[in-house]
């Protein structure tokens, strides 16, 4: 058994996507440009809505899934299979875009606090021509692991006895929203092959038994591969702990289009453009 240790500290960048709504960029930078089978990493919120009213309109995406967790405020989503929902704090949409879908995400609020992650994992080159398939996950379904030291939510993978709603995927997700109480430890084991990171939303954090660099707000912190990740709070903290098995394969992107060679993005774009994307 070996013990995970920080690989790399990331600040997310700030920038903004959709209709001008702001957020803060963690993958898909410079810095973190893919973490197999992770694609991208976006905390998106503000108190303030003219940083986000303008939302998500109706835009396409080939070749990735993409994960919605709302921590605060609501989105309504539509999309082309006919799927719509509502996603309120606490709710997950998980979006398998395989061929071709076209959606919108735009908010269901007029004024408040609006926070969230949007995470994309890559699909292998088999999975990418399949069915778009929508998966709404609302609150009450996220299974929670919860002591007086720490809350556990389990969107993927397995933490005690608790299991996460979404099974049977081809990278073998861990996705976990902790809550930690200062001076308490968190502690799970991992598959050695998997690739991993936490994001740190608040607090600071003690990762393995290595000495690092201080951790902070809205940082990336890159792991190492191992079996045992140990995490002690020097302060309250809250976090994403996101884990998968890489897929090893060539990709190529072009904007909301991930597939494995340029010639396929070329075809998304001529696909979109002359009204044959979505079949």
């Amino acid at each position: 058994m070996s013990n995970i240790e920080i690989k790399k500290i990331i600040t997310a960048i700030e920038t903004s996507d959709g209709a001008g709504v702001k957020l803060k960029r963690s993958i898909g930078t410079p810095e973190a440009d893919y973490i197999d089978p992770f694609l991208m990493l976006d905390e998106f919120g503000s108190e303030n809505k003219d940083d986000y009213i303008a939302g998500f309109p109706p835009h396409p995406h080939r070749g990735i899934e993409t994960v919605t967790y709302m921590l605060n405020g609501a989105f309504q989503h539509e999309d082309s299979t006919g799927s719509k929902g509502k996603m309120t704090a606490g709710a997950v949409q998980w979006m398998k875009t395989g061929r071709g879908i076209i959606h919108s995400e735009m908010p269901a609020m007029s004024a408040g606090k609006l926070l969230g992650f949007q995470l994309w994992i890559n699909m292998p080159a088999k999975l990418k021509k399949n069915k778009p398939v929508y998966s709404f996950i609302n609150a009450d379904q996220i299974g929670v692991h919860k002591d007086n030291e720490k809350i556990v939510k389990v969107i993927a993978g397995k933490y005690e006895n608790v299991e996460g709603p979404e099974k049977g995927h081809n990278v073998e997700p861990i996705y976990f929203h902790i809550k930690l109480n200062i001076d308490k430890e968190f502690k799970t084991s991992v598959p050695s092959g998997h690739n991993s990171f936490i994001y740190l939303l608040k607090g600071e954090l003690k990762v393995g038994n290595e000495k690092h660099s201080k951790t902070e707000n809205s940082n990336l912190i890159l792991l190492n591969r191992g079996d045992i990740l140990k995490i002690k709070a020097t302060k309250n903290s809250e976090f994403l702990f996101i884990a998968g098995k890489p897929i090893g394969e060539q990709i190529a992107r072009g904007g909301p289009f991930v597939m494995n060679t340029k010639e396929e993005i070329l075809q998304a774009v001529q696909d979109y453009k002359n009204g044959t994307f979505v079949k």
